[in-house]
């Protein structure tokens, strides 16, 4: 400290000139400082702006190489992830840069970044500036697309981006189109096999084949089917969609673990406004997969006959990997029985009435299982099982041999003589004098009973027969509704067990010693004749509501008092 004094006071009786030059030892290193940490600070912004810099990081290494060996291979990174703009842009793009650094270094980052490319990158001046303009393109896959309507206009309700399509990742490659977005986009909720109909259409995206094919020894020209005699893509190409494009909760735990976050999965405008508009996020992140693929069967040849030999063509493809699905064609089969079995059939108007073996979780084979035999043509037709009659006494005992059988044979009597009313009450109508408004509705009675009929009949009551005994019955009451409108004279089927409620008494009860209707039961503390009451007035549902098994309601005093006035 005293030598800096001296060389102070002697500096200082030097003139104002002397004295800086003087300084200049010191201020020589302090300047040539200055240079070396403003040259670095330079170098490291440069660097930082390199792809070896992203590299650096482990996490980026797959990134890295797909941004390598990709068409993009020439771009910096920074090209595309910060946006043109004004300077506070470029600033504010590279304090997050700078903070992703931090994160790296303090070890907090995330295994998985994601980085946005936001479409001005895309669209600036020497990338592709002109896209919009170039109107409609053919990709690599001889598909037809254009640019133009996709990034200006709404897609379904959507918003897109240029990382829709091009994905920012797929193994190998890197922001290059990722078909998987089109699929969902065009196949998505637009239907399954036969009534599949894709957005934009088979031919909005394709152009017919102009070559012939051959199959075996014939050659064909998709011209000649599509174009001349109509025919539709989907009658030769049913097999070319896979998969629904579902999107799945368990895709958001990927990136998101706030339960405020996670609680909006059904918000559906908000999911695509916030990761389709705002982030550029893929579609296919967040929604399954759904591959769309024609393969040529084995037999299939392309013909060129722009060549000197027509069947001199090359087979293309593999083995076919058409799946022959019986399901194309043979649609909703034994859906009415698992309606009637299930008892969910409020379509109908029916009640919610599942049967005791539905309820109990009794699969068709609990009955199902009687083979029939298709003889020496079994090999050829398959093989089936029907229901035996002994399931009822494999479960219930032996006391409850024949209920199937006996059950059977009671609706095909019901059914058929409700038929025949039917046919008599449909018939008069036609010759019954009613204003308009009144044979319309009577109209819509019939249809109506015609499909409680139906619905018996066809989806084998005996699956459940509580409730095909209310629909029969509403069937009944139907038919004689407009039968007295209509002033026609038709049969009182009111006796039948199926229609009265007895059913249960005279088929199930007895056999398993159920005394029902009992000689006598209590009500208000009198006893009162009970089966003398069921002889009397025909059956249960004179007093009864009718329900479930065991569900036994009495309609009340109301009843009574319609016989017994006080």
């Amino acid at each position: 400290m005293k030598f800096f004094k001296r060389w102070d006071e002697k500096i200082g009786r030097l003139p104002y000139v002397g004295r800086l030059w003087s300084y200049r030892w010191l201020g020589l290193p302090a300047v040539l400082a200055l240079a070396v940490l403003l040259v670095s600070i330079g170098g490291l912004v440069h660097y930082s702006e390199s792809p070896h810099f992203c590299k650096s990081c482990h996490i980026m290494d797959p990134y890295y190489k797909a941004w390598k060996t990709s068409k993009h291979n020439f771009v910096k990174c920074v090209e595309c992830h910060y946006p043109p703009g004004a300077p506070q842009t470029l600033i504010w793009k590279k304090f997050q840069a700078l903070s992703q650094v931090v994160k790296y270094v303090t070890r907090t980052y995330s295994s998985k970044p994601f980085a946005e490319i936001p479409n001005d990158s895309c669209l600036r001046s020497g990338c592709h500036s002109t896209r919009l303009l170039e109107g409609r393109i053919i990709t690599e896959r001889g598909v037809k697309f254009d640019h133009r309507p996709h990034l200006t206009e709404e897609r379904k309700g959507r918003k897109l981006r240029c990382v829709s399509c091009h994905s920012q990742i797929v193994i190998g490659r890197h922001v290059e189109v990722t078909y998987d977005t089109c699929y969902l986009c065009h196949f998505k909720g637009m239907g399954k096999g036969r009534d599949l109909k894709p957005l934009g259409g088979c031919l909005g995206c394709h152009d017919l084949p102009t070559k012939a094919f051959q199959v075996g020894n014939m050659v064909y020209n998709h011209k000649d089917f599509v174009s001349r005699r109509g025919v539709s893509c989907q009658n030769c190409h049913l097999d070319v969609v896979y998969g629904e494009g579902k999107a799945t909760e368990d895709r958001c735990f990927t990136c998101h673990n706030q339960p405020e976050k996670l609680a909006r999965f059904g918000d559906i405008p908000f999911l695509h406004e916030n990761h389709v508009t705002k982030h550029n996020v893929a579609c296919f992140h967040c929604h399954q997969e759904i591959r769309h693929s024609l393969v040529a069967g084995e037999n299939v040849k392309i013909a060129n006959f722009d060549e000197p030999s027509p069947s001199s063509g090359t087979t293309v493809g593999h083995p076919p990997t058409l799946t022959f699905d019986c399901g194309y064609c043979h649609l909703d089969k034994h859906m009415g029985q698992l309606e009637m079995y299930s008892g969910k059939a409020a379509s109908l108007g029916l009640p919610n009435m599942p049967s005791p073996m539905y309820l109990a979780e009794v699969d068709c084979i609990g009955c199902h299982y009687q083979k029939i035999s298709g003889g020496v043509a079994e090999e050829f037709k398959g093989k089936t099982f029907k229901a035996s009659f002994e399931a009822c006494v494999k479960c219930h005992g032996p006391q409850f041999r024949g209920i199937m059988e006996e059950t059977q044979l009671e609706l095909e009597t019901t059914l058929s003589k409700i038929a025949a009313k039917q046919h008599l009450v449909r018939a008069g109508l036609l010759s019954a004098d009613l204003p308009v408004n009144e044979r319309a509705a009577m109209q819509v009675l019939l249809a109506k009973a015609r499909k409680w009929h139906d619905f018996v009949k066809y989806s084998k009551g005996e699956h459940n027969i509580y409730l095909a005994s209310i629909a029969l019955r509403k069937t009944d009451e139907a038919l004689s509704r407009v039968a007295e409108s209509a002033k026609i004279s038709a049969d009182d089927l009111s006796s039948l067990p199926l229609l009265n409620g007895s059913f249960c008494a005279t088929m199930c009860h007895a056999k398993a010693g159920v005394r029902v209707p009992a000689p006598t039961v209590r009500h208000k503390g009198k006893t009162m004749p009970h089966l003398e009451h069921t002889q009397m007035l025909g059956g249960c549902v004179a007093c009864h509501i009718i329900g479930p098994h065991k569900a036994v309601i009495f309609k009340g005093d109301g009843v009574c008092q319609g016989c017994h006035p006080k």
